[in-house]
């Protein structure tokens, strides 16, 4: 370690050319589902099984849904933005805490996102939604898929 500011912004400016150059090796994530659509639903991490069984469950219903697995979050993949744009709408699925869409307590320009979609939202300039819970154990099925109806069910309406 050293206290030194020209080290110090020597080491910083390294890591990031390294990051830099990692990126350069990475591919755009794969759609599971149609490369278009009604719903995009983005996770990363433990929660891939889950979307993915609830996307395909969902598509039988005629829902048009889609999803996208994150494999690295520093630094993303390429041309999210650009496969965003293809859908509708676009969600995050993850384990942690974000405030209801319909919670009569908070107002829509003050919502607390999870974090996956915070960061998302802040990378991409995309408007994107979460659906999230806390409950200390994995995301289940039937609940993404009832998050699923739940949210095409306007656009399909």
């Amino acid at each position: 370690m050293s206290y030194l500011p020209e080290v110090n912004q020597r080491s910083s400016t390294m890591r990031s050319r390294k990051l830099a150059a990692f990126a350069r090796t990475l591919k755009p994530p794969q759609v599971h589902g149609d490369d278009q659509g009604d719903l995009l639903i983005v996770g990363w991490g433990s929660t891939r099984g889950a979307i993915e069984e609830a996307v395909d469950r969902a598509r039988t219903e005629g829902i048009s849904v889609s999803s996208l697995h994150l494999r690295f979050m520093s630094p993303f993949e390429p041309e999210l933005k650009s496969i965003f744009s293809r859908f509708k709408r676009v969600i995050t699925a993850e384990i942690n805490y974000s405030d209801a869409p319909d919670d009569e307590f908070v107002p829509a320009e003050h919502r607390r996102y999870a974090q996956l979609a915070w960061v998302l939202r802040a990378r991409t300039l995309v408007d994107i939604g979460c659906f999230s819970n806390v409950h200390g154990q994995p995301m289940r099925l039937n609940s993404i898929l009832d998050a699923i109806r739940t949210i095409t069910q306007p656009l399909n309406a």
